[in-house]
């Protein structure tokens, strides 16, 4: 029975150069099953620094992302923590309980096929929809989003993704975060978290179109 998916394909950005490889490994693993968990949905990571998650919805697929990346860089130390996430969305077969080694389905392929495209370019965020609709405004928006999300420090990429994970007040999170309000404000100013939040709206209601098209 075909059903709506987003399928998130990646791979650490220059994983090679990174020493404390274990830490992140740990760190995407960690992310990776919340993910999965809190969704319903189901990861592999696999040669090493690649990873698929797919997810039975598609109106979270841009979340899904943004925590991802947020999840890497607020980890980061000295060396930069990122990764390339290629978001595909559509219809497909394959169902939660089933494994991801062996899926062909057509968004498992766009998103895969998305990913190739990426490691040739300088971008690190694609949103594909796997019945091959063109859409210039989505892939302007991801640009703008991927832009957005390449200039958080760890510490604008922590406040993003609590607020990702839950709408939560400003003091709320400088109590768990355990400095000041105003910090907590700058931090998210710094994210550019307003301008951020609207574009997740739109790609809520966009993707969550596509979930609902037969």
């Amino acid at each position: 029975m075909s059903q709506p998916i987003a399928v998130l394909t990646g791979d650490v950005i220059g994983s090679q150069r990174i020493d404390a490889l274990p830490a992140l490994y740990k760190v995407l693993d960690d992310i990776l099953q919340r993910l999965a968990e809190h969704h319903g949905g189901r990861f592999e990571r696999f040669r090493g620094d690649g990873f698929q998650l797919a997810l039975p919805s598609c109106d979270i697929a841009l979340d899904a992302a943004l925590l991802l990346r947020s999840a890497l860089i607020m980890h980061s130390g000295k060396q930069r923590w990122d990764a390339r996430v290629a978001v595909a969305v559509g219809h497909d077969q394959w169902q939660p309980n089933e494994d991801l080694a062996a899926a062909q389905g057509p968004v498992f392929v766009a998103s895969g096929t998305a990913l190739d495209a990426l490691s040739e370019g300088t971008h690190h965020l694609s949103l594909t929809l796997a019945d091959n609709t063109k859409d210039a405004a989505l892939d302007l928006l991801i640009r703008y989003v991927d832009e957005l999300v390449d200039d958080w420090s760890p510490a604008s990429a922590e406040v993003a993704h609590l607020r990702l994970w839950q709408d939560e007040s400003q003091q709320a999170m400088a109590e768990k975060l355990g400095i000041r309000q105003p910090s907590v404000h700058k931090r998210l100013r710094t994210a550019r978290w307003a301008l951020l939040a609207d574009t997740r709206d739109f790609f809520r209601h966009r993707l969550a179109r596509e979930g609902q098209a037969a």
